[in-house]
């Protein structure tokens, strides 16, 4: 039988993947696979667990993203992930930010393939959860076919049987982390060729996948596709990831659904001391693409913010978008009764 697992996942995202928008996304689908931002092995064997690496059960399946390069430190930090009750650990072998190559991981450690086989034989060793990797085609002037077939070959005989990778080199030295999720150009034939030469792995292929149609057609070399930036800004189209990618029947979720299930959790978060704005911040592209989907962008973003702001903020919001105003001026959403 296919392995579905990861045949569509949101990529992980500084910043951005919280647990908040990791609920938020699984009320648009129930089948893609979310991703933590990454947290760092060291962070996880010191800092705030509850904080860090707190999920919901219904997240599920949610896998844990580490970022480091010391063997011991990563398989600590992968049962700490696996007793939280993570479904897969993955180690962060493409992320070219300046800060992340200082700490001698990330992408900087595709140069090294050798620490990474040991990296993912200390944490298989230790979990019985999979590791997989997150890597790139190259880095630097390391970018040949070769290179990139010796990574994958010493890292796989460590262990690792799923990689996903990010279709570009990258240049660690003169291009910004934006500049590298941009200029240097996809090589997607380089990964259907990797998966065409190594059936017995899973090759999940990301970078630039703006549309499920573009997935589509990606899976018909590949695995399983990723998605990054546009499941983020434009979240409605995991809506129809579940009937497009998985086969399933059920009905994609109206945006006012999705809403509407999302207000319980956001006033528990409020009533219990968080932000509305934590969680807002995540939907703010639900409606891209629909008449009101400025006002709704607006109200939230004008009003959402700070300690005040409690769950009638995003009753108006909502009211707003689906044309049915809560008392909110239309010519000026930023003023207006919150309350009924």
């Amino acid at each position: 039988m296919t392995d579905l697992s990861h045949r569509f996942c949101v990529a992980p995202m500084m910043d951005w993947t919280d647990r908040h928008c990791r609920y938020f996304h699984r009320l648009l689908s129930r089948n893609a696979r979310l991703y933590t931002e990454m947290v760092t092995a060291e962070a996880v064997l010191h800092g705030d667990r509850a904080r860090l690496l707190g999920f919901g059960a219904e997240e599920h399946p949610v896998a844990l993203q580490l970022g480091g390069s010391d063997p011991a430190k990563l398989a600590d930090a992968a049962a700490v992930g696996e007793a939280m009750g993570y479904d897969e650990i993955n180690l962060n072998v493409g992320c070219p930010s300046p800060r992340v190559q200082e700490g001698c991981f990330g992408a900087a450690l595709m140069a090294e393939p050798a620490r990474v086989a040991s990296c993912v034989a200390a944490m298989t060793a230790r979990v019985k959860t999979p590791v997989t990797v997150k890597c790139r085609i190259g880095i630097d002037d390391q970018d040949s076919e070769t290179d990139f077939t010796r990574f994958i070959e010493t890292v796989s005989d460590a262990g690792c049987r799923l990689f996903i990778v990010h279709a570009r080199k990258a240049w660690l030295d003169g291009l910004s982390p934006k500049e590298n999720r941009e200029i240097p150009p996809l090589d997607y034939a380089r990964v259907y060729r990797l998966k065409a030469a190594r059936p017995d792995l899973t090759i999940v292929i990301n970078g630039g996948i703006e549309t499920l149609d573009e997935a589509a057609r990606h899976l018909d070399h590949v695995d399983g596709v990723m998605v990054g930036r546009a499941a983020y800004q434009t979240p409605y189209l995991l809506a129809a990831v579940d009937s497009a990618l998985f086969g399933s029947d059920t009905p994609a979720p109206q945006r006012s659904d999705v809403l509407a299930r999302l207000v319980p959790y956001v006033r528990r978060h409020v009533d219990t001391g968080g932000r509305l704005n934590s969680v807002t911040r995540h939907i703010l592209g639900l409606y891209h693409g629909q008449p009101r989907a400025r006002l709704f962008r607006r109200y939230l973003s004008e009003n959402g913010v700070g300690e005040g702001p409690g769950i009638d903020v995003l009753l108006d919001a909502m009211a707003i978008a689906e044309g049915q105003p809560r008392g909110v001026d239309d010519a000026n959403p930023s003023v207006g009764c919150a309350a009924e």
